[in-house]
């Protein structure tokens, strides 16, 4: 929603322009849902496909956490009301041969929600130490 406007009802354009064929065009035209995505959205959905979908790729261009690029993503298509697939992306190159319990451990520190020494204490019950 452009900033400024409520975001309240359904918003929609009325009149289209041109100047150089001296034309309006009036009528009632719905909004795109990416016309309704903040700046931050858009500049993120940008970055996304520069990057060719690639989440590592995000991630490095972006200087952020997998996680974070991942929630990005969700909140993304949140606000497009789409919803992702069900077919799981395979994990960054620096996480392949970690199990899912190792890699969920990475992003819960990288989230703050384990401290170093937790994060390393689980890491080795998770390989059997």
């Amino acid at each position: 929603m452009p900033p400024g406007l409520p975001d309240e009802g359904e918003w929609y354009v009325s009149e289209l322009s041109n100047d150089e064929l001296e034309m309006q065009v009036r009528g009632r035209f719905r909004l795109s849902p990416f016309a309704r995505l903040s700046a931050e959205q858009t500049a993120f959905l940008a970055t996304f496909l520069r990057c060719r979908g690639v989440l590592a790729a995000v991630e490095r261009e972006l200087g952020i956490s997998y996680p974070t690029v991942r929630a990005r993503l969700d909140a993304l298509l949140e606000a497009l009301g789409l919803s992702p697939t069900e077919v799981e992306e395979p994990p960054p190159k620096d996480r392949v041969g970690m199990t899912p319990k190792q890699r969920e451990i990475l992003e819960r520190l990288e989230r703050g929600e384990l401290s170093p020494e937790e994060a390393k204490r689980a890491m080795k019950e998770a390989a059997g130490q």
